[in-house]
C-alpha cells in the first residue's frame, strides 16, 4: 500500500479537524453526564462509508491500533491512580477482575446460547468480550461523582486489571486453542500470563523509579517520555515471552505514579493528553469499523437482550460472588453493579474474531457495537442519580472546592491552588480557622484580581484562590482539611472527625 505527500497532507488535515472537534465534544459530553466515546464513535461512524465516505475494513490493523491505545490508556490510569486511595480496596478490584469476569463470562454464554440462539463458540465469545469493564469510561466518569474512596478504588481497579484475563480467554477462544486444552490447563494458562506481567510490571516500575531518581536528564520534558516509556517496556517484554502486556503496563505505571519521581505532575499531565489523543483515535476508528448498512431490527433486538442479560443478571452476580473476598454493605454492592460500564474494550476485543475469520464474527461485532451504545447511555448518565438513591454519594464532598497541584521539587512540597466555588463553606472562614497541618500554610490569596499576602484573621470568600504550600509527605492530609472546611466550614473540626468515623 502506497502513501504519497498528498495523502499525508489529507490525513493531516481531516486528523486535526477531527482531533479539535473531539477536544471540543469534552465539554458536551461532561455537561450531559456522558462517557465521550459515545460522541467519538458517532463521529467515526458519521466520517465512515456511509457518511463522509471514509472506507476502513482493515480488522488486522484495528486489532494493532486497538490494542496499542489501550496500553496507552491504561498507562495513564496507572500513573493517576493513588494506590492510598485504591488499597483499601484493591482485594474486591482482583476479585472483580478475575472471579467476576469469570462468572460474567459463564452467565453470559449461557444466556446468549439458549435465550439468543447463538452457537456455544459465538455465546462463548460474546461473554468473554463484553465482561470487562473499559477503563477509559470508568475513569473519565467516576472521577466526577463524589463516592467513598473504597468505591472508587475498587472500580479503578477491576478497569485496570479485567483486561488482561479476557483478552486470553478471547483470543484462545478465536484460534480454537480452547478445543485443544481443557478448562484446567485454560485457567493455568490465564493465571501464567496474569502471574507474569504482573511480576514484570512491578519489576519495570521499581527498577524504572531507581533509574529515574538517580537520572540527570538535560531537560524536564524527556521525563514524562521516560516514564512512559519504561511502562512500555514491560509490555513489551510481558508480551514478548507470552505474558499478559496488559497487566504489566498497568501495574508499572501504578507503581511509577506513586513513587516520588522528578516532574511527577508534568509527567501525569503529559500521560493525560497523550491518553486523551489515544481514546480519541481509538473511537473514531472504531466507528469507522463499523457498516451502518448492516445493522437490522434483529440485531437490535439481540442487542438490547444481550445487554439486559449483562447488566441485569451476569454484573450482579459477578459482583456478589466476588464481594466474598471483601464484603461490603448491599447498598455500595448494588452501586457497583450499576457502575460496570462498558465501553471501547468490548469493540477493541471484537476485532480478534474479526482478524482471524472467524465465522459470523461481522454480526457478533454488530452486536457488540449497538449493545455498547445503548447501555452506556443507559448506565453513565444515571450513576449520580443511583449514587443518591443507594445512599453511597458523598454530599460532603460538594465540587465547591477545586485544587490543583505544581511541585516544589528541591524541598519535596507541593504548591495547591484552590478555588472557593459559590457552593463551598469555606465563605467567611478566617485563614486561621483552616487548621492545616503543621507546616502547611496559605501563602496568598488572590481576589478579583489582586493580591492578598493573608493573616490569620482574613476571610475568605466565594471566589477567591488561595496559593498553599505543603509539604509532599501532609498534601493528602492537607487537601482533606480543605475539602471538610469546604462541606462544613467552622463546624468542619468536628463534623468532619465524626464522618470519617462513619466512613
Amino acid at each position: 500500500m502506497s502513501f504519497d505527500v498528498h495523502e499525508l497532507d489529507t490525513f493531516v488535515l481531516v486528523g486535526s479537524a477531527v482531533t479539535l472537534l473531539a477536544i471540543l465534544a469534552v465539554r458536551l459530553s461532561s455537561r450531559a453526564g456522558l462517557p465521550s466515546l459515545l460522541i467519538y464513535l458517532l463521529m467515526g461512524v458519521a466520517l465512515g462509508e456511509q457518511g463522509l465516505g471514509i472506507e476502513f475494513e482493515d480488522a488486522e490493523l484495528a486489532h494493532a491500533l486497538g490494542f496499542a491505545a489501550l496500553a496507552i490508556i491504561l498507562a495513564e490510569g496507572g500513573l493517576t491512580t493513588s494506590w492510598r486511595e485504591m488499597r483499601s480496596s484493591i482485594r474486591l478490584g482482583i476479585s472483580l477482575a478475575t472471579i467476576g469476569v469469570a462468572v460474567s463470562v459463564t452467565v453470559v454464554a449461557i444466556g446468549a446460547h439458549f435465550v439468543l440462539g447463538l452457537p456455544w463458540e459465538l455465546a462463548l465469545l460474546l461473554g468473554a468480550v463484553t465482561s470487562p469493564t473499559d477503563a477509559a469510561a470508568v475513569f473519565s466518569v467516576l472521577r466526577v461523582v463524589p463516592l467513598p474512596k473504597k468505591l472508587t478504588g475498587s472500580l479503578e481497579a477491576e478497569s485496570g486489571l479485567n483486561d488482561a484475563p479476557t483478552v486470553v480467554l478471547v483470543t484462545l477462544v478465536a484460534s480454537g486453542a480452547v478445543d485443544e486444552h481443557g478448562p484446567l490447563a485454560l485457567f493455568g494458562i490465564i493465571s501464567y500470563e496474569l502471574a507474569a506481567g504482573t511480576a514484570i510490571g512491578l519489576a519495570a516500575g521499581f527498577g524504572g523509579a531507581w533509574l529515574m531518581r538517580r537520572a540527570a536528564l538535560p531537560s524536564s520534558g524527556l521525563y514524562p517520555l521516560a516514564v512512559l516509556s519504561l511502562a512500555f517496556l514491560g509490555y513489551g517484554v510481558a508480551t514478548s515471552i507470552h505474558a499478559s502486556g496488559f497487566a504489566a503496563v498497568y501495574v508499572s505505571a501504578l507503581v511509577l505514579g506513586n513513587m516520588e519521581l522528578p516532574h511527577r505532575a508534568a509527567t501525569r499531565s503529559f500521560a493525560e493528553g497523550v491518553a486523551w489523543l489515544a481514546q480519541i483515535g481509538l473511537f473514531v476508528m472504531l466507528g469507522l469499523l463499523l457498516s451502518p448498512g448492516r445493522i437490522s431490527w434483529e440485531t437490535v433486538g439481540l442487542a438490547v437482550l444481550a445487554g439486559l442479560i449483562l447488566t441485569f443478571i451476569a454484573r450482579p452476580l459477578s459482583v456478589l460472588f466476588s464481594a466474598v473476598v471483601q464484603p461490603m454493605p448491599w447498598r455500595e454492592l448494588g452501586f457497583i453493579s450499576w457502575a460496570g460500564l462498558r465501553g471501547a474494550v468490548p469493540i477493541v476485543l471484537m476485532t480478534i474474531p474479526l482478524a482471524e475469520g472467524i465465522d459470523q464474527s461481522e454480526r457478533l461485532f454488530d452486536i457488540v457495537f449497538v449493545m455498547v451504545v445503548i447501555y452506556t447511555l443507559l448506565t453513565g448518565p444515571t450513576l449520580p442519580h443511583v449514587a443518591r438513591v443507594l445512599k453511597v454519594a458523598r454530599p460532603s464532598e460538594p465540587r465547591g472546592l477545586e485544587v490543583e497541584a505544581a511541585p516544589l521539587e528541591r524541598i519535596a512540597a507541593d504548591l495547591l491552588q484552590v478555588t472557593i466555588s459559590p457552593v463551598s463553606q469555606m465563605h467567611g472562614v478566617e485563614v486561621g480557622e483552616l487548621r492545616l497541618p503543621q507546616g502547611s500554610s496559605v501563602s496568598m490569596v488572590i481576589r478579583d484580581g489582586r493580591t492578598i499576602i493573608p493573616e490569620h484573621r482574613t476571610v475568605l470568600r466565594h471566589g477567591d484562590d488561595l496559593l498553599v504550600v505543603t509539604p509532599r509527605k501532609l498534601r493528602e492530609k492537607t487537601e482533606e482539611r480543605l475539602r471538610q472546611v469546604s462541606a462544613h466550614g467552622r463546624l468542619a473540626q468536628w463534623l468532619g472527625e465524626r464522618e470519617r468515623r462513619t466512613h
